[in-house]
C-alpha cells in the first residue's frame, strides 16, 4: 500500500480518546476551615429523579439501613486536627462517613476504613464515632448536599441535606488550645523571629489572656526590630492592662514609624490607630486631672 493510500485509510479510523461524560452522581468536594482546623469532604451527589428517599422500603437510603451517605465510593471525611463529632472526641485523620436514616433520629457514623466502595465492606467494629442527630425540615434539594454551616472559630455543623430533610451534626475544635500550643512551639523554636513574637503577642491580646507575657513578647519583638505592628500591639496591650497613659506615646510612635516606611498594614490600620489614640487621650485626661488635683491638695 502506498503512503498516500495508508494516510487516507487511517483518516477514516476514529481516534480513541478519553472523552469525559456526565456522571449520574457528580463528584463534589467541601473544604471548610474552623479556627485552625481544616475539614475536607469528598463525596458523590445522587439525584432524586422522582424517587422516594428516607422512608420505609424506599429505593434511596431507606430507614434503619446503613447508607453510604452519598453515591459511588464511601464519602470521605477528613480533619487536620483532633475534633469532636456529635460530642465524641475524634483524632485527626481520614474517615468514611456513613449514616442510618430514621424519622425520629439518625445515626451518623465515622468509620476508620475510609477507602471503601459503598458500604459492602463496612464493619461496625471499625467505627470511631457515632452521633445521634434529630433531623429537621429543610428547603427542597433535588441532589444530595453536604455543607459545613454555620461556622464560628471553634464550632460548626455538618449538614446532610436531601429532599426536604436536613441532618445537622455538631462539630467542635479546641481552637484556642491548638493555637496557643502551636504559637508557644513556634516561639520556642524561633525565639528571635519578630513575626512569631508579634503574632503570639497579638493572639494573647485578642483573647485577653496572659497580657504580661504578651507585653514581654511585644517588647522583645520591638527590641529586635522596631516596627509599626509591634509598637501598635504593645500600645493595645498596655491600654488593656489599664496603663493608658503609657500606651498613648507608644501608639503615637507606631504611627511615626509606620509613616516612615508605610506598608499595607500601616495604611489599613492608620485610621483605627488615630481613633484609638483620641479615645485613650480622652480616657487618660480625667485620671491625669485627678492626680494633679490630689498633688495640689497634698501641698496645701
Amino acid at each position: 500500500m502506498s503512503l498516500a493510500a495508508l494516510m487516507a485509510t487511517s483518516a477514516l479510523v476514529p481516534r480513541a480518546t478519553a472523552q469525559r461524560v456526565p456522571q449520574a452522581s457528580p463528584a463534589a468536594t467541601v473544604i471548610q476551615t474552623v479556627g485552625v482546623t481544616d475539614f475536607t469532604i469528598q463525596y458523590s451527589r445522587p439525584f432524586l429523579k422522582g424517587r422516594k428517599v428516607f422512608a420505609n422500603e424506599s429505593a434511596l437510603a431507606p430507614y434503619d439501613q446503613l447508607w453510604r451517605t452519598g453515591a459511588n465510593m464511601a464519602t470521605l471525611f477528613e480533619a487536620s486536627t483532633e475534633f469532636t463529632f456529635g460530642g465524641k472526641k475524634v483524632p485527626a485523620g481520614k474517615y468514611a462517613l456513613f449514616s442510618i436514616p430514621n424519622g425520629a433520629a439518625w445515626t451518623v457514623i465515622l468509620n476508620k476504613n475510609y477507602n471503601q466502595g459503598g458500604s459492602d465492606n463496612y464493619k461496625e467494629s471499625e467505627d470511631v464515632a457515632r452521633a445521634t442527630v434529630v433531623p429537621t425540615s429543610n428547603e427542597f434539594n433535588e441532589a444530595f448536599k453536604i455543607e459545613i454551616v454555620p461556622v464560628t472559630d471553634s464550632t460548626a455543623f455538618l449538614n446532610l441535606s436531601w429532599s426536604s430533610v436536613n441532618v445537622p451534626v455538631p462539630l467542635a475544635v479546641s481552637t484556642e488550645s491548638l493555637t496557643l500550643t502551636a504559637l508557644n512551639k513556634a516561639v520556642a523554636e524561633k525565639p528571635e523571629d519578630v513575626a512569631t513574637l508579634q503574632s503570639t503577642a497579638g493572639y494573647l491580646l485578642s483573647k485577653g489572656k496572659d497580657l504580661q507575657v504578651a507585653l514581654s513578647l511585644a517588647d522583645k519583638a520591638i527590641g529586635l526590630k522596631e516596627s509599626f505592628g509591634a509598637l501598635w500591639t504593645k500600645a493595645q496591650i498596655l491600654n488593656k492592662l489599664g496603663k493608658t497613659a503609657e500606651a498613648i506615646p507608644v501608639a503615637q510612635k507606631a504611627l511615626t514609624v509606620g509613616a516612615a516606611a508605610p506598608d499595607g498594614a500601616y495604611n489599613f490600620y492608620k485610621p483605627q490607630v488615630e481613633k484609638a489614640i483620641s479615645e485613650m487621650q480622652a480616657k487618660a485626661a480625667p485620671v491625669k486631672e485627678a492626680a494633679a488635683t490630689a498633688v495640689k491638695k497634698k501641698k496645701k
